[in-house]
């Protein structure tokens, strides 16, 4: 299973794609003045700046692909015009998917266990002789 720092994360309108790759992480440290570790934590212990928020919402969007514009937008509408605490855990989502990897895949419902698979109950017949003799 490989692991990679896309982020699939619901919030403002719907659904979005983050992911900072090597250049944006580099542009975030100088528009931080900080490491990946040390923005997730800030924005973990309520240290946090502006741009930690902003930053890392608007250079994931656009690591995932999206257009500068287009990410500078929702920005826009999204970060600069609310509350600064409605985006610190999606902030700390991206942050997150770069120190440790998101899955790849989707995990779906596992294999009804075998009749082998499963334990034996009291009574069943098994290989091991009964500990009490029937009836006592």
């Amino acid at each position: 299973m490989s692991r990679t720092a896309r982020a699939e994360i619901s919030c403002w309108d719907g659904e979005h794609t983050f992911q900072l790759r090597i250049g944006e992480l580099r542009l975030l440290q100088e528009k931080c003045d900080a490491g990946p570790q040390h923005i997730f934590t800030r924005l973990g212990d309520g240290t946090w700046r502006l741009d930690d928020i902003r930053e890392t919402l608007r250079l994931g969007l656009i690591g995932a692909g999206l257009e500068q514009q287009t990410a500078l937008d929702l920005i826009k509408r999204h970060v600069d015009t609310v509350p600064l605490l409605e985006n610190v855990e999606a902030a700390r989502a991206v942050i997150l998917a770069v120190l440790v990897g998101v899955e790849d895949e989707k995990l779906g419902k596992s294999a009804p266990a075998k009749e082998t698979d499963l334990p034996h109950s009291p009574g069943e017949s098994s290989a091991s002789p009964a500990s009490t003799a029937p009836g006592s």
